[in-house]
């Protein structure tokens, strides 16, 4: 269970890096990437952050993560650099990939197909059956 304080910082963490993302991100990882943050979460003693990153525009996704890894020192003191006067410690920093978005994408295309070659089932089927009462 996460502390208020710890969703606080969490909370800055996520904007501050966003804005780094922004200011920086272009230097390592290129133009083509879109990388996003979709979360961040604060260990109890505030001395680590797992930052969740989103990556779109890119087929190789994991690569992106990897030269985000390379370039670590950099990204943390431009992190270090918006959050100094909100924390006593900078976290040490770690990325993992979010493919939450992406799984969802997945799972609607399958429906979709599932839908159109009717294993599906109608949905008028399902409205004019009469309801017997029981559950």
């Amino acid at each position: 269970m996460e502390t208020k304080r710890q969703k606080q910082v969490a909370e800055l963490i996520k904007r501050s890096f966003s804005e780094v993302l922004q200011s920086e991100g272009t230097y390592v990882y290129g133009t083509k990437p879109l990388v996003t943050v979709t979360k961040v979460m604060v260990s109890p003693d505030f001395s680590q952050a797992k930052i969740y990153l989103s990556v779109y525009n890119t087929e190789d996704k994991q690569t992106v993560i990897l030269e985000m890894e390379d370039h670590i020192t950099r990204l943390k003191q431009a992190l270090s650099y918006r959050i100094r006067k909100h924390v006593r410690r900078i976290p040490e920093i770690a990325f993992y990939l979010d493919d939450t978005l992406d799984e969802m994408y997945r799972l609607n295309q399958l429906f979709d197909k599932l839908h159109e070659e009717g294993h599906m089932g109608d949905e008028d089927e399902e409205q004019s059956r009469p309801d017997t009462g029981e559950a």
